[in-house]
């Protein structure tokens, strides 16, 4: 089984459905997120963990008859583990397996897991129907807790909507978000923090990415042997992950591509691709739904004008699609030429700021999150974000529009302590961006190398929050310690 990391929150949620289960009539999970999120070792981990019979099936892309004959073998498995001869009989409905599934259940407590359900349902639309009825009829009564599970998001999303069949069955959803960097840990142990940031700036939270670099060796190395090749999993992956999910890619690839490259507005978006901006929205809308991007809003934007603002700008969610349209495919003639030292060589000229520009603001605006739902800030927040206009950008903002009170946070990865300078220049840059006079302004610096000590007075004398690397990386262990101790699981 796949190394098994973090997810107590998703444990506890699971366990607590599991308990509702045991005590009344049957639960009704599904679970999505994307590819190699997890989504199959956690629920294997949790099925084995409680130690109830289960029942495991996955679909694949196949013919109807071969999707219900393969959902019978794995019936015929469980319910007969010692009869390794043992052959199901064939089944011509859906009815017919249904209902043999349920007189072979029993009322006994059973987990049942249908894993990439979105598979069987391409294989044969009518199957949520089906499934409906025998939910209705001769499911929900037992103690049975039925989970299917997908990385289709798109189809796993639309089941819920409410024209779809099994709307109004469901009595739980998870939806697998990556995993945080702070557990990046567990799986690096030898990484220092700045190796662990820097492999999170490249993989991310995508649990399935971690198992296939080695700690054994540094980040470079993990790079040269896995992404800068010519064939392989990481060379096919964004393909696999965008193809996999719509039908036309083209668009969509382009999209993608413009915003890893720094454009992140709608009108600069359609200017690169070539795609006018009314047709464009169709597919950020959609890259959105699906994971891949999102609409970043100023946090100081009023909540009433959040829907109707033009000031918004689109952002890659997932790491490894921002390196790779960044980084790997504009270089993809050195990789077939084999000149990875060439090829790392111009990704290292720019990978100092791509980290700060992404990975770590994004960690500095997590960091403020877990303080804030810890208690630790002299307020509480209700968002957090980043500010941008034509006079002025701060890259952490936490704002409560209702006691007027805002944080606006520097953060630098650079290699030398920040300065008093930098200190000064937020203050200065406050006026620009806090809402009104009366508000209650916090300072937040964030730095990879730390402060100088000319800094660390100023920001003393502003009452400021100053926050290096190792402080950062410590607190965001502790915040996700704290959730797992906390979780439903324990």
């Amino acid at each position: 089984m796949a190394q098994f990391v973090d997810r107590q929150e998703e444990l506890g949620e699971l366990n607590n459905l599991l308990r509702l289960a045991e005590r009344r009539t049957g639960e009704f999970i599904i679970v999505y997120g994307r590819r190699r999120i997890g989504k199959t070792t956690l629920l294997l981990h949790w099925s084995e963990q409680s130690k109830l019979s289960t029942l495991y099936w996955v679909a694949r892309r196949e013919t109807a008859e071969a999707t219900r004959h393969s959902l019978s073998r794995a019936l015929w498995r469980w319910a007969y583990p010692d009869a390794s001869e043992a052959q199901p009989p064939r089944f011509d409905s859906w009815e017919s397996l249904l209902e043999q599934l349920s007189r072979m259940i029993g009322d006994q407590p059973v987990i049942i897991i249908f894993d990439e359900f979105p598979y069987a349902v391409e294989s044969d639309p009518s199957l949520p129907s089906h499934l409906q009825a025998a939910w209705d009829h001769l499911l929900k009564e037992k103690p049975v807790t039925l989970v299917l599970a997908g990385s289709h998001i798109g189809m796993m999303v639309d089941m819920q909507s409410y024209h779809a069949p099994l709307y109004g069955r469901f009595t739980g959803q998870l939806a697998l978000n990556p995993l945080p960097f702070a557990a990046l840990t567990e799986f690096f142990p030898a990484y220092s923090a700045e190796e662990r940031v820097a492999t999170y700036a490249v993989l991310g939270g995508v649990a399935g990415y971690w198992q296939r670099f080695d700690p054994r060796y540094s980040l470079i190395d993990n790079m040269r042997h896995h992404l800068f090749r010519s064939m392989g999993f990481f060379r096919s992956e964004p393909m696999v992950l965008i193809s996999d999910l719509v039908r036309e890619t083209r668009n969509y690839e382009a999209a993608l591509r413009a915003i890893a490259t720094g454009h992140h507005t709608p009108a600069e978006i359609a200017q690169v691709t070539g795609i006018s901006s009314p047709n464009l929205s169709p597919y950020l809308k959609r890259l959105g739904e699906l994971g891949f991007v999102e609409r970043r809003i100023p946090a100081t934007i009023p909540l009433t004008q959040r829907e109707t603002t033009t000031r918004s700008r689109y952002h890659l969610r997932d790491p490894y699609l921002r390196f790779y349209f960044r980084f790997i495919e504009p270089h993809l003639e050195l990789i077939e030429q084999k000149q990875t030292n060439l090829l790392w060589e111009r990704i290292r000229e720019q990978f100092r700021a791509f980290i700060g520009l992404t990975t770590w603001e994004e960690l500095c605006r997590e960091w403020v999150m877990a303080q804030a739902n810890r208690g630790r800030l002299p307020f509480a927040v209700e968002r957090v974000g980043s500010h941008w206009s034509a006079d002025a950008q701060v890259d952490v903002v936490a704002i409560n529009w209702r006691d007027k009170a805002i944080l606006l946070g520097e953060c630098k990865w650079g290699v030398h302590p920040v300065s008093q300078q930098t200190i000064q220049e937020l203050v200065e840059k406050s006026a620009k961006v806090v809402p009104g006079e009366d508000w209650q302004v916090v300072y937040a610096y964030f730095a990879r190398a730390g402060f100088s000590d000319a800094a660390r007075s100023e920001a003393k004398a502003l009452g400021g929050i100053l926050v290096d690397l190792e402080k950062l990386d410590q607190d965001l262990r502790q915040a996700l310690l704290q959730a797992g101790n906390t979780s439903w699981a324990n």
